[in-house]
């Protein structure tokens, strides 16, 4: 008896090179079940490899699905290895079969890690992007946002908009007021707190999110906005300060990696009355927390569970200047 190994589903916890095979997520909305389920079989129909982490050999490597509220939904196919043959056919019998995708990319990825950040994504079908709507933007307006294949975007857009409320309220924004947005992805805690605020600064690692962040805050014509690509050890320098103000409050909202302490001095620095963390690492953000405890103190804290029936949780962090 052969066992079939080959599993397209998600990670086994702290198993990098294990997937536990899928057929239905309760979490996902349609059609991420009839998708995923339509790469396997089409898989064992062609003999098409799995990748094997370990091994660093095979073709389907990765498959990366987000869906809006809008109805709009992007299929990401990562490859291993380029086969031009097997690529076509498989991305063309997905079209074929779901021909309502909004957007239908894939990538080469012959690295040791899965990161995309620094490859070339290609367009197979329909545009580049998805935009997601989210209400009770500035003026009440409902806020739209694009988002790329890099771009980073919550993946619960309920809890996200109940996160993005807080976020403003904990700010304690009156309209006069200078804020920093730290990790700020494509701009949706920007833009969601702007109207509230005199001006908000974004700043981003990954240069294809702030070109988002800048299509995102056109697009809703917000103008109270500015948006910089860079390294957060090294972007707050002088000259970054006296452009965009010195921050009355700073919002933060890292990976799960949290801070690194080069950041951390520098938030030190900048010396903002309220500083408000969000964390999807409540660890990593206990760490960051116990090396701002000296000047800082904890005011309010709010977990918040964007991730249901898993142990992970999103957590809000208020810091008042002692």
């Amino acid at each position: 008896m052969t066992i079939d190994k080959n599993a397209l589903g998600f990670h086994i916890p702290r198993r990098f090179d294990r997937v536990l095979d899928i057929s239905e997520c309760h979490l996902q909305p349609a059609p991420s079940d009839a998708i995923r389920n339509f790469f396997r079989e089409h898989a064992r129909q062609h003999d098409l490899t799995f990748y094997d982490q370990r091994e660093h050999v095979g073709f389907l490597r990765t498959l990366l699905i987000r869906t809006t509220t809008t109805g709009e939904c992007m299929v990401l196919l990562a490859l291993g290895h380029e086969d031009v043959e097997a690529r076509e056919r498989v991305l063309a019998a997905l079209v074929q079969q779901f021909p309502e995708l909004t957007s239908v990319l894939w990538v080469i990825n012959p690295k040791k890690n899965d990161t995309i950040f620094d490859l070339d994504v290609h367009v197979f079908h329909g545009r580049d992007h998805i935009v997601e709507e989210l209400p009770d933007g500035p003026g009440g307006r409902p806020l739209r946002f694009r988002i790329g294949p890099k771009t980073f975007f919550q993946t619960n857009p309920e809890q996200t908009i109940a996160m993005y409320k807080l976020v403003r309220e904990l700010a304690g924004l009156t309209g006069k007021e200078n804020v920093y947005d730290l990790y700020c992805g494509a701009g949706s805690i920007t833009l969601y707190v702007a109207g509230a605020a005199k001006h908000v600064a974004g700043v981003e690692l990954v240069p294809e999110s702030i070109a988002d962040a800048k299509v995102n805050a056109e697009l809703n014509g917000i103008t109270n906005v500015s948006f910089t690509a860079g390294d957060m050890k090294k972007i707050f320098d002088p000259a970054f300060v006296a452009k965009h103000g010195k921050p009355d409050v700073v919002i933060t909202d890292p990976p799960r990696a949290g801070m690194d302490e080069p950041v951390v001095r520098h938030l030190l620095e900048l010396d903002p009355p309220v500083i408000v963390y969000v964390s999807c690492n409540p660890a990593t953000q206990a760490r960051d927390l116990a090396l701002m405890n000296e000047k800082y103190r904890v005011d309010f804290v709010q977990p918040i569970d964007m991730f249901p029936h898993t142990y992970h949780v999103e957590n809000v962090v208020r810091l008042i200047r002692r």
